[in-house]
């Protein structure tokens, strides 16, 4: 499945650069691209390297493109609580530990004990649901890069008094270590039962904003990373990224 994607920028642009800032893969691997005809614009092959996409233009990189891009490799996981997402301080338990292949859903070769799959995206000790791990750095840059926009999303019970005022307070209003959160969407699904969709990921972000408004969390699932959504992976299981969801990402 190859990939394509339209230019709406303002004025043209080289495409090793925009394709740097998209996130898409580095300006050294898209001119790489370019020097072996895997890049196409409008379903022309580009040949030149300091060539220009203009705005409403059609960027379409090749099959063999998306496969040299796609080198490392992404795995799911549903996290359990009780597991670290990172390196682990002494006693705990880092999440890596349960790629298995007793644990593993689908295709795919389980991890060498000496792979550097680092997590893309925290989930701390007290909370589950989707982790991502990869040693993809394209994947990796879309997903917690600093041009990245990605939401993610949450549902989280809590203990408290639960008042529009707070929920106000909640969506916008709280500055955390200083600075100024950005808005969130939050939603009453049930009585105890909130929906969190944020576009940023500060340290135990959820829980942090819940105090601030008097209110426990005491279960945190996060079901969903950009167009990745954890579904009815098992917990403590894991699978491989599709190639699908790769492009779904990048795009």
């Amino acid at each position: 499945m190859s990939f394509s994607r339209l230019y709406d920028g303002p004025e043209p642009s080289r495409i090793n650069k925009w394709l740097g800032q998209s996130g898409v893969c580095s300006r050294r691997e898209a001119d790489a691209l370019i020097a072996d005809g895997l890049v196409a614009i409008d379903g022309e092959v580009v040949t030149d390297a300091g060539r220009k996409i203009e705005p409403g233009q059609t960027l379409t990189l090749s099959d063999r493109a998306e496969s040299a891009l796609a080198a490392g490799i992404t795995i799911v996981m549903h996290k359990p609580v009780g597991y670290v997402s990172g390196q682990p301080e002494p006693g705990k338990i880092p999440a890596v530990r349960l790629l298995t292949g007793a644990s593993r859903i689908g295709e795919g070769a389980v991890p060498a004990a000496d792979a550097s799959l680092p997590p893309i995206g925290r989930l701390d000790e007290d909370s589950r649901g989707l982790l991502m791990f990869s040693s993809d750095g394209v994947v990796a840059k879309a997903v917690i890069g600093p041009q990245s926009d990605l939401d993610k999303e949450y549902l989280v019970r809590i203990v408290g008094d639960v008042t529009e005022k707070k929920l106000k307070i909640l969506r916008h209003g709280l500055m955390l270590d200083g600075r100024q959160l950005r808005p969130a969407y939050v939603s009453r699904m049930e009585s105890f039962r909130l929906k969190f969709i944020l576009r940023e990921g500060r340290n135990r972000q959820i829980r942090r904003m819940c105090e601030m408004v008097d209110l426990e969390v005491v279960d945190l699932i996060r079901v969903r990373i950009g167009p990745i959504k954890l579904d009815n992976l098992p917990e403590g299981a894991w699978r491989m990224l599709t190639a699908e969801e790769r492009v779904a990402l990048l795009a």
